[in-house]
Formats: structure tokens, sequence, C-alpha cells
């Protein structure tokens, strides 16, 4: 368990805020607009309306009792600089800021922020990934290089084993887990046998697995 400090409770610093407290977490919230706090006040372990602009607002939270700090305001991008930069003067342990461009992120980078996310470039990214072949179900990038992809088992494949099709060295992917009926099994053996209704996580490049994924109707 971790205790957690989300600023601004837009539409993504709210959910971000809620999945936290769901998976455990302290969570404290803090939003300037009191009709925000008092709707959603009553989910979280501490909510306070300030506005965190204010040096004593900000030093009044105790920052550094918090494991991470998140800076999650959309709109207004010089209030999450003052932000970012004002809780690493105070202390903070690590502190996490929303950029909704590049040139946004570096500025973030330059006055303290330890890490920038961009939310609406990362779903863009997975939603165009996932909706440039058909045979994508879901995708999770790790580098810039190599990703995470699900998708289905290739009609020729059924009742072959993952040992007599040599997938690794075929098709340059490594079988990291196969779904079946809701079901995960993680890392199959040589022996494992596949049936048409796998479908199939892998890891590898994009390239290699489109390439694979061209195949999946033969």
């Amino acid at each position: 368990m971790k205790s957690i400090l989300v600023i601004g409770m837009g539409r993504f610093g709210r959910h971000f805020a809620e999945r936290m407290q769901a998976l455990g977490n302290d969570v404290m919230i803090v939003d300037r607009d009191p009709d925000v706090i008092d709707e959603i006040a009553h989910e979280f372990t501490d909510a306070h309306i300030g506005d965190c602009c204010n040096e004593a607002v900000l030093s009044s939270l105790g920052i550094n009792n918090f494991d991470i700090c998140f800076v999650t305001i959309g709109e207004d991008f010089q209030a999450s600089l003052e932000i970012t930069s004002m809780l690493k003067e105070h202390g903070a342990a690590h502190v996490v800021s929303k950029a909704r461009t590049a040139r946004q992120a570096n500025l973030l980078l330059k006055i303290g922020a330890d890490e920038v996310v961009y939310p609406e470039r990362e779903i863009a990214d997975k939603l165009a990934i996932r909706y440039n072949a058909d045979n994508i179900f879901d995708y999770i990038q790790l580098t810039s290089e190599y990703s995470i992809f699900e998708i289905p088992c290739c009609e020729k494949w059924v009742n072959k084993s993952v040992g007599e099709l040599d997938v690794r060295n075929k098709f340059n992917v490594n079988i990291i887990a196969v779904k079946r009926d809701n079901a995960l099994q993680i890392a199959p053996g040589a022996d494992y046998v596949f049936k048409g209704a796998d479908h199939l996580v892998v890891i590898g490049k994009a390239a290699d697995v489109f390439k694979l994924g061209g195949k999946i109707k033969c």
C-alpha cells in the first residue's frame, strides 16, 4: 500500500484516483473547485479544497509524507508547472505530471517532474496499433521496439504443438501465455497443443507481429 497525492480532479485525475484507491492505496485528492470535492470526497482517504498554486496550501498537505505525488491538471498548464516545481521544493519523493504535448513534457521534466505521462497520446497510440490490423485484441508497449500483443491462433496451428511450429525462430516472436476460455496459461511448454479458440499473448516487434497476423486467416 502506498500513500498517494492526486492534485487535479478532472476526468483523468478522478478516474486515476478512484483506481488507485480501489487498489488499496491511501489516496488524498485536492482540487480548487469545492463542488468537485464535495461530490467525491466520501470515496477517498482524505480530500482537500484548495489552489495548490498557493504555496501555503501546498505546504499544508505534508508533501514529504507521500510516496508519489501526481499532478493531473488538464487545461491549466501554467498551474501544472508551478505545482510540479513547488512539490519538489517541498520535498516530494516522486512527482508524476500529466502532459498533453512533447513540449509540455520537456518543460515539466526541466522544472522537476520525475516522470511525465501522456494519457491522450498513449490511448491514441494503443488504439492505432489495435485497429491497424484485424487480428490484434490488445496491445501493451514496452519499449520503442518491443510490445506485448494478444492475437488469435493461426488456423494452421490448430492441433499442433509449440515445439513443432518453432514459432520463436520462424516468426521472431515469443509466446509468453495462452488464453483459453478466459483461463491464462503462462509460458506454455514445447508440448502445448493449440486449439482454435486460443488467444496467444506474444512479445515481439510490431512489424513481426503484423507479419504473423497476416497469416492468421491462412
